[in-house]
């Protein structure tokens, strides 16, 4: 178990913040300037999560902030977490795989695995713990989205911006919601063609909500920029489409798009085959939820449910950004900079100053207003799985093809996602369920449940025999 040095400060209260993306920086900067110490610990090489990736240092990139907005957003984010680690009040533990978080009566350790190979063991004691885990992708299948050249539309932006490199020349960008607009400029802006980006959503319920969505204009403002840059780059857009197959021997060489009717049904005869080499496909959000499942704080829906000050339901434990509801970059400094003051007023017993958030706390009731009338507007097409063939694999982990959860329901009696599980591995995999849990609960009819996993992360079982140590 690696033994980290021990602060320099001691006796202030000390707060672990699970993700350094915008919601967990927030935070971390909030509770470190009012007297807290914090340990932030990422999975990632540098601070910034998903949003804010960075490329490595060692390309050389002259102008990343080319592939961001919001940069000044990120200078002030980096610079205020430079200078608080110079001052000693936060620790930033990099390539830090949390697996676990443990709680005891007065505190927690937070158990991780470090480095690329995950297979050295380190633990953080804290007095509280902050999960800004952030989220990952939806993707559902269709017949082909196997085939080498398919990404996720966060894939090929994160192989973007922290790769600089282009996932291929000509590229297709499907699925729905608010991420493909910005990963179709992307891509465009960097040099491939993009031949179409295929949004199922119907712009009639942009009308249906047009009273909230018109009392945001800066969002409105970066929608029409980003249509402005899909016509500069004069990319086809196919709304109220949807992928129905990806074809290729070996590799993606075409995609076949088709027509949704007003029930979400493709609609038969418009078809049209689109050649590319990359198909850069996702069907919105999810958040990652399993350290807090394994807290047992509650999930409300999909989302860990919290108060006002981003308290979960189990003492000494918060969560801000995406775990609790996809939301975007400024709704996640807006809940994680609450989080932080919260924190800090939580840890020296005494009740935040609502004032001290009130302009965060108005942020924030705005955004999410703002987002779930844009969730009511992106879904994935209500009949997706007519399109999915019988023969078309579901669990990529354990090979599972859709033939065998339709028969798992049909012909066994699985009702839920743990007996479709339990009767053909769907979700035993690797990933736990992770990419596949949306397609076989939409494929058994039932709805999405937490897993309640022990652990987040796959774990050696030679450090889950060692004697547990502590870094901070």
């Amino acid at each position: 178990m690696a033994e980290r040095p021990r602060p320099t400060v001691a006796g202030r209260p000390h707060l672990a913040v699970i993700g350094a993306g915008p919601a967990g920086l927030a935070a971390a900067l909030a509770a470190a300037a009012r007297g807290v110490r914090v340990t932030v610990a990422d999975s990632a090489a540098e601070a910034g999560g998903q949003f804010y990736r960075q490329p490595a240092a060692g390309l050389g990139a002259r102008r990343p902030q080319a592939l961001h907005h919001q940069w000044r957003t990120w200078e002030r984010l980096r610079d205020g977490l430079a200078a608080q680690i110079t001052a000693g009040r936060i620790t930033h533990l990099t390539d830090h795989h949390v697996w676990f978080v443990e709680r005891h009566s007065d505190a927690f350790t937070v158990h991780a695995l470090l480095g690329p190979d995950q297979e050295e063991a380190v633990a953080v004691r804290a007095d509280a713990v902050l999960l800004a885990t952030g989220g990952y992708e939806k993707v559902l299948p269709f017949p082909g989205w196997t085939l080498p050249g398919v990404v996720t539309a966060g894939g090929a932006q994160a192989m973007l911006k922290g790769g600089l490199v282009l996932p291929g020349r000509t590229a297709v960008v499907a699925g729905t919601g608010p991420l493909l607009m910005p990963v179709a400029v992307g891509l465009a802006s960097a040099g491939a063609k993009v031949a179409a980006l295929v949004e199922s959503a119907d712009p009639q319920g942009f009308v249906r909500q047009s009273r909230t969505l018109a009392s945001h204009p800066a969002k409105l403002a970066e929608g029409a920029r980003y249509a402005a840059e899909l016509a500069r780059h004069r990319v086809k857009v196919h709304v109220r489409h949807t992928v129905v197959a990806a074809h290729g021997t070996g590799r993606l060489d075409a995609v076949t798009v088709a027509a949704l009717d007003g029930d979400g049904r493709v609609r038969a005869g418009t078809e049209r085959r689109i050649a590319c080499d990359t198909l850069a496909v996702g069907h919105g959000m999810l958040p990652h939820t399993d350290l807090a499942e394994a807290l047992g704080c509650r999930v409300d829906g999909v989302n860990v449910a919290v108060d006002d000050e981003q308290r979960t339901d189990m003492s000494g434990v918060w969560a801000a950004g995406e775990i609790t509801g996809i939301g975007g970059a400024v709704l996640s400094l807006a809940e994680g900079r609450i989080a932080g003051l919260s924190v800090a007023a939580r840890l020296n017993s005494r009740t935040p100053d609502w004032s001290s958030y009130a302009s965060a706390a108005k942020a924030r009731a705005r955004l999410r207003e703002f987002f779930a009338a844009v969730d009511t507007v992106y879904g994935p097409p209500a009949h997706w799985t007519e399109q999915v063939t019988d023969d078309t694999v579901v669990c990529r982990c354990e090979e599972v093809p859709a033939s065998a959860v339709r028969e798992a329901v049909d012909e066994l009696g699985a009702g839920d996602v743990r007996t479709v599980k339990l009767l053909t591995r769907a979700g035993m995999g690797w990933c736990q369920g992770r990419m596949c849990a949306p397609a076989v609960a939409g494929l058994a009819g039932c709805p999405e449940a937490p897993s309640r996993r022990p652990f987040a992360r796959p774990v050696p079982l030679g450090i889950l025999a060692r004697e547990p140590g502590e870094s901070q």
